[in-house]
């Protein structure tokens, strides 16, 4: 496979871009609390001048994390996409914390890992503050949960954190970095 072909892979039709548009802006209309002082169209501009990021949010949604416009960030001029699906990604669960989790399971091995799967899709794991941020304008994950980026210490010994939303308040707990789970996944942000 050359370097075009890869190239290529990532890009959208004129069809899946105007869909991709249609769902998006959508979702931005009907959830204005999530960001109350942005206009759709300078996002979509802004979109529109970075395929590779709007590749990248049709990955998201694709796998079910229904991204929309945040604010977690405070960087002027960019605009943050997070999943705001209900529950954890359904394309994104039953995977296990990384690679090198991935790599070192025996037996009955996940399909992917959630950092693989960020890394290839061009989009970054919340980590537990920016997933503490997001509960802020919903309630998310009450059924799944949700692997977020662990700090190397945690890593090292084995071990990755995930986190969820129940009796109105955010759980963060630990579990083997190799672990997956039919009702785990992952949530992703990108900045566009």
């Amino acid at each position: 496979m050359t370097m075009n072909s890869i190239e290529n892979d990532k890009e959208l039709s004129q069809e899946q871009r105007d869909e991709l548009f249609e769902v998006l802006r959508t979702r931005f209309e009907k959830n204005m609390n999530r960001h109350p002082d942005l206009e759709w169209t300078n996002v979509k501009a802004k979109l529109e001048a970075q395929p590779d990021k709007l590749w990248s949010l049709h990955e998201m949604e694709k796998t079910g994390g229904e991204p929309d416009v945040v604010a977690l960030d405070s960087e002027p001029g960019v605009y943050i996409f997070v999943d705001c699906s209900v529950e954890s990604p359904k394309g994104r669960r039953s995977v296990c914390y990384d690679q090198a989790a991935l790599d070192a399971r025996k037996q009955n091995k996940p399909k992917h890992s959630a950092v693989q799967m960020c890394i290839e899709m061009g989009i970054e794991l919340l980590d537990e503050t920016q997933y503490r941020e997001l509960q802020q304008l919903g309630n998310f994950d009450m059924k799944t949960s949700s692997w977020v980026a662990t700090p190397e210490h945690i890593r090292q010994r084995g071990g990755a954190i995930f986190c969820d939303f129940r009796y109105d308040t955010v759980f963060m707990y630990h579990n083997g970095a190799d672990s997956y789970y039919a009702a785990r996944g992952f949530r992703g942000l990108l900045r566009v």
